[in-house]
Order: structure tokens, then C-alpha cells, then sequence
């Protein structure tokens, strides 16, 4: 995960404000248990005499080193145009005090309660607050905008989702998501074990240290232990009950991103919600990848000062949803560039999509539904060329071309489009289904193929069949019996020009985007009225042309000096004489060293995914970290080691840390855990 800021010709940097601004690098936050939490404060000099309303941030990820240079892009920028903007350090995390136990627990909400609080009773608050966050701190809003604290008046969350079971990095479709569980779980693992600076918080960071070591849990225990929507999951998810959320939300995303399908549910069911979807992968719009990037800190200052300054901008006058219909593209693992147009819908759903049916015959995609059966055996390798889950926009986080796919699963062309199509929403694949097996899960890809023979995977789904009537009560499957499914693709927004086809691959393996089966699974497909594609097709409406925004602004970045360049590889191989398969994905994010306070601070991360043909229980995911952070003659780093295996009845959870001061090692641990499947 990296935190960069990308040059652009079109990208102004503001170093001129309405207000004049200090910095205020750290202050203390009292919490109502006698902890303090860190926090770093950008307001206009006279913000005593003239009270502003507040923005708030509220994440993990160190403000004083590891996002510092993205706070200083952001942050500065609103506090310019009149707002006390501040960055806080959730606890456990950073110079906070405690010990980060796990994401999202209600200790993290009641802290921010006691944020919000504290920044009422300031002498340069105006009691109003906003808060604005992409993924932990996307969550974070929404949960907290759900405690109804009532200086809390309007949130902006970015890359987050409202279901933390289906929808999210642990879970989907009731498969585990064996690609991400681990990974985000050792990325939180090392990145909680960092220690506080010396320079903040004196002799005690070394025995504080030695606490986070010892007593921060691998998350990744605690996720493999509930793997059915339970109480645990539904905590912090606000689709629960949307009512709980009382105030506007503004949802943001990017195609490329891992959380968009949230964005569609959110605006649905919030009634001041609006949402605004882009190219983007995970990151914040104004220098997000691939381009166009937006002036989005505009557009948040349009809502900041119509929530918070009562001034109407006009942004509620606007539509509800505003998205980039991507044009077709060749497959590339990496974009500079989408091409395509923003559209506008009014409200959403939307009376503009219309749904159109394809039904698998044979080979072929048709409009026309035949009776059928089809074969679709296991092949454990389909998969490895998917892309990751979530991208960051890094060189490589994209899908490889789909041929290199296609010749794995069982495969549903279309003939070529007659006429230009536009697709926004969720693609739906409806089918009646038999198992060999009591546990099988159906992996879904649609891609759009070029009629020069490039497939471009544009969607996928999956689903666990246990899990076909509900996440919380999965039952299994009876081998030989039809089963009517539907698995829900991930949103997109996609046009599909003339002569273009579209492809439907189905197969019940998909790895390492989910961990598979405890045995080979073939299904049967039977076609027919109740198999098929459902697609939300959307017609041109006459508000599409007047979408515009303006080009992006940042306030002046951070100085830094960059210590060791960034590195990144994605590499699969095959061993043909074991049938091993191996997907190495290696990210250097490099060193770098900050100007203002000295801190140096950089990581490696290695990832491997392995499987052999025909054995899905070879299946075998691993990460490993370095990370460093010091100052002059303070350095630490840490290494961690974590893997995860299976058998039929079980997961096996290893997760290994070692600790080293200027050199030394002062802590080495290694966690056991063996978790019982359960209708995975």
C-alpha cells in the first residue's frame, strides 16, 4: 500500500488561500478512560476569533510518518478555505496510546465520539464537524455517522462499504477471499507493531514498544474464526439498519477499486446521499489513477460549505449519481488513462436502465433460451490472472488478458454486438445448478472481447452454493440436485461497442481470489428461461454532457527525500512436472526520508499463492513484510512471516514476528492457530 502523489500538468498546486493557516504538528486528545490519542491540527491563524467547522480524519496509518505526505495535500487545502482540518491516530496505532485489537470494534467508535466531543468545546470550533476518509477511515465515517453524535453533520467516504461479511476483503459471495484475507491481515499485523516516536512520547516508546509486540493479535485469527455473517461481522456494518444514519453522505469510488459496489446500495437508501463513481483505484480522486483525475477537494469544499457553512452550493440541486462510462480498452495490468464520459442519473435506481437478458446455448450467448446441460469441471489453477482484489493503482494490479483464462473454464460467447451498448449497475447471472460435491462455490467472469481476439475482463462474481439462501445460515448442497443460484457481479460501468462480443466463463475454482472447495467440484449447467446474463443497460440522457468538473488542486506536498525507489513484480509459474502453479506478487514501496521531522520510513512486501493441479487442498497462501521506521540513530524494523494452508476440516494459521532495534532483535513470537471449516 502506497501513499503517493503523482505529478500532473493539469494538477495546480494552491499555496493561496482566503484564510491564512498554522500547523499545529501534535496535540493530545483526552478519552473519557484516561487514554490520549495523537492528532495533528491544520486552522486559519484566527480561527479563535473567527470559529470554523471542523474536518476530521480518522485512521491507523501514522500521521507523523506514513501518510504524512498525502495529510499534506489534503488537509492544509481546507483548512485555507475555513476549517480546522485534523488528522487523528486511532488507537493502537501511531504515538496514540493502547493497543489496536482489531478494526472497527466499538472502542474505536466510542474514541471517536470522544473526538467529536473535544473538538466542540475548542475556542475555534463552531460545533459543527464533518468527517472524510478512504477505506479504514470510509468505514469509519459511516460507522460513526450511525452513533448519531450530534456535532457530527455530514461525512464524505471514500472506498469503503456498508457490509463487512459480503462485501468487503475478508468475505464475498460467502467464499473466503484467499488472496486479501491474509494479506490485509499481515499488512495490519506489521503495520500495528510499529513503535511510537521517541520525539513525541519519551522514554516510555521503548516499554510501549514491547506491549504493541506482545500483545497485538493477527487479525487474520479472529476472520477465520467467523466465516458466516454472525453478530461479529454485522457490528460496524451500517446496512443493518441505514436508518441509523440520519445525516447527508457523499459516496465515492472508482471501477477499479474494490469498493463500489457500496456506492450504488448507500445512495439508494440514504435519502440525502449522492455518489460519484470514477476510473479510479483505490484513492482519493484528485490523484487517483488511471486519469481523468477531478478536482475532487472542490467538489468537497461544495459540500463541506453546504453542510457545514450552510451555504448553498448547489451540489444538492445536482444528480444523485454522477459515473464514468469507460470505453472499451485492450487488457492492460496497468492504465495511465481510461478513456470514456461522465454521465449523470437524477436518482437512482434509475429510470434510464433497462435490463436485457442473454442466454448460454451451447457455445454461443444468445438472446434465445434452449434446454441444455453442460459440463463444468475444477480446474484449480483458473484465476491467476485476475488481478488483485483491490488495487492501489501499482504497475500490474490489473487483469491479464482473459485468453490466458478463458481455456480453463467453460466459456459463453456472444455474436458481435449490433448496436453500441452501455452497461451501469450490477451484471446478474441467474442459473440452475448441480454439484458433485456437498461444497462447491460458482466464480463468474464477464469480459468484453475484441474483434481482434483480446478479452478484457470488465466484471466477476462468486458464490459460495452453501451460502445460496443466506450468509448466515448456509446449508449444504445434496449432490445431483438442481439448485436455482444467483450470483451478483460487481458493478461497473462499461460501453460495449458494435462488433465487440461479450464473454460469460463460469467454473466452480477461482483462486486465489477464493480459497478453494474441500474437493474438485464439477458442476452441471442446465440452460434454458431460468439460465442467464442479466445486464442493466443504460440510455444516453440529455444531463450527460453538462457533467464537468474542474482540474485538480492540492495544497503544496510535503518535502521529502526519497531513500531507496519503489519496485514492483507480479510473476506466475508453472511447474510442469509437479503440476505446481505460483503467483509471486513482490512490492518494494521504497524508503523515504521526511524533511520537516527527520522520520525515515519505507517497507517490502511478498505475497505467494500456490496450488497444484487437481488438489485443491494444496492450496497455500504466505506474506511477508519488511518495515522499517527510525531517525538518525534510532531504527527499528520488523519482519513478519505469515501462511495459511487448509485439509478438509480444517485452516491452518501461522504468523511469525520478529522485532530489532537499531540492529538487534529484542522480540521474536510466533501464533498458532487451527480453525475448523465451516461451509468453506
Amino acid at each position: 500500500m502506497v501513499f503517493n502523489v503523482r505529478d500532473s500538468e493539469e494538477r495546480r498546486i494552491k499555496t493561496d488561500y482566503p484564510r491564512e493557516i498554522k500547523k499545529v504538528d501534535h496535540i493530545w486528545i483526552p478519552m473519557s478512560d484516561g487514554k490520549k490519542l495523537a492528532a495533528t491540527i491544520w486552522l486559519p491563524v484566527d480561527a479563535e476569533e473567527n470559529p470554523v467547522p471542523a474536518i476530521l480524519e480518522y485512521i491507523p496509518y501514522r500521521k507523523n510518518d506514513f501518510t504524512a505526505i498525502r495529510d499534506s495535500i489534503r488537509h492544509p487545502y481546507f483548512a485555507g478555505h475555513g476549517y480546522a482540518s485534523i488528522r487523528v491516530d486511532i488507537r493502537g496505532s501511531g504515538d496514540s496510546d493502547g493497543i489496536l485489537l482489531d478494526e472497527y470494534l466499538k472502542q474505536e467508535q466510542d474514541d471517536a465520539l470522544d473526538v467529536l466531543d473535544w473538538i466542540s468545546n475548542q475556542p475555534w470550533s463552531t460545533g459543527s464537524v464533518g468527517m472524510i476518509g478512504k477505506s479504514w477511515g470510509g468505514f469509519s465515517g459511516l460507522q460513526v455517522a450511525a452513533r448519531n453524535h450530534p456535532a457530527l453533520k455530514t461525512i464524505i467516504t471514500l472506498c469503503s462499504t456498508d457490509d463487512r461479511y459480503a462485501d468487503d476483503v475478508h468475505y464475498k459471495g460467502g467464499t473466503m477471499l484467499a488472496s486479501d484475507m491474509l494479506w490485509w491481515a499481515s499488512t495490519m499485523f506489521v503495520y500495528n507493531a510499529r513503535p511510537q516516536d521517541p520525539k513525541v512520547v519519551g522514554e516510555s516508546w521503548k516499554e510501549n514498544w514491547l506491549d504493541r509486540l506482545e500483545n497485538t493479535p493477527p487479525f487474520v485469527e479472529e476472520w477465520v474464526s467467523h466465516q458466516v455473517r454472525d453478530d461479529y461481522w454485522k457490528h460496524g456494518s451500517v446496512c443493518e439498519d441505514y436508518s441509523d444514519i440520519k445525516i447527508p453522505v457523499f459516496a465515492v469510488s472508482g471501477w477499479q477499486d474494490g469498493y463500489t459496489n457500496s456506492v450504488f446500495r448507500l445512495i439508494e437508501r440514504l435519502p440525502n446521499a449522492k455518489g460519484l463513481i470514477g476510473p479510479w483505484a483505490h484513492e482519493y480522486p484528485e490523484v487517483a489513477t488511471p486519469e481523468p483525475a477531478i478536482g475532487f477537494l472542490q467538489e468537497c469544499l461544495r459540500w463541506w460549505d453546504h453542510w457545514l457553512k450552510g451555504n448553498d452550493t448547489g451540489i444538492m440541486d445536482e444528480p444523485k449519481l454522477t459515473t464514468y462510462i469507460q470505453d472499451s480498452a485492450p487488457p492492460k495490468v496497468s492504465y495511465d488513462v481510461r478513456p470514456g464520459k461522465w454521465v449523470a442519473d437524477q436518482e437512482w435506481p434509475s429510470k434510464s436502465i433497462a435490463k436485457k437478458n442473454f442466454y448460454p446455448n451451447h457455445m454461443q450467448l444468445s438472446e434465445a433460451a434452449n434446454e441444455d446441460s453442460i459440463t463444468v469441471p475444477s480446474v484449480q489453477q483458473h484465476g491467476f490472472y485476475a488481478g488483485v482484489f483491490c488495487p492501489f493503482g501499482q504497475p500490474g494490479d490489473l487483469p491479464s488478458d482473459q485468453r490466458l483464462e478463458n481455456g480453463m473454464t467453460t466459456v459463453f460467447t456472444s455474436e458481435p454486438m449490433e448496436e453500441n451498448m452501455e452497461i451501469l449497475g450490477f451484471p446478474m447471472f441467474h442459473a440452475t445448478i448441480e454439484s458433485d460435491q456437498e461444497q462447491a462455490l460458482l466464480a463468474v467472469r464477464l469480459c468484453d472481447k475484441a474483434p481482434t481476439g483480446e478479452s478484457t475482463l470488465i466484471s466477476s462474481g462468486v458464490l459460495n452454493l452453501t451460502h445460496r439462501n443466506s450468509h448466515e445460515y448456509p446449508d449444504k448442497l445434496i449432490p445431483g440436485e438442481k439448485y436455482q443460484v444467483s450470483v451478483q457481479l460487481d458493478a461497473i460501468g462499461q460501453h460495449i461497442p458494435i462488433g465487440h462480443r461479450l464473454e460469460l466463463a463460469v467454473s466452480p475454482a477461482y483462486w486465489p481470489s477464493a480459497w478453494p472447495s474441500p474437493k474438485a467440484v464439477t458442476l452441471t449447467l442446465h440452460t434454458g428461461e431460468d439460465t442467464k446474463l442479466s445486464l442493466p443497460i443504460r440510455k444516453a440522457q440529455s444531463n450527460d454532457e453538462q457533467v464537468r468538473f474542474e482540474n485538480p488542486e492540492i495544497a503544496q506536498v510535503m518535502e521529502k527525500k526519497v531513500l531507496r525507489m519503489e519496485e514492483r513484480s507480479r510473476k506466475v509459474s508453472h511447474d510442469t512436472v509437479t503440476g505446481a502453479w505460483k503467483l509471486e506478487d513482490y512490492s518494494d514501496e521504497g524508503e523515504r526520508k521526511l524533511v520537516t521531522n527527520g522520520l525515515e520510513y519505507g517497507s517490502k512486501n511478498k505475497n505467494t499463492y500456490t496450488i497444484k493441479e487437481n488438489d485443491p487442498l494444496s492450496a497455500t497462501a504466505s506474506c511477508e513484510w519488511e518495515l522499517k521506521v527510525g531517525r538518525g540513530d534510532w531504527q527499528t524494523k520488523l519482519v513478519t512471516f505469515s501462511e495459511m494452508t487448509s485439509d478438509e476440516a480444517n485452516f491452518y494459521l501461522t504468523n511469525t514476528m520478529s522485532a530489532f532495534e537499531n540492529g538487534e532483535k529484542i522480540f521474536s513470537k510466533t501464533w498458532n492457530k487451527e480453525i475448523k471449516r465451516n461451509y468453506m
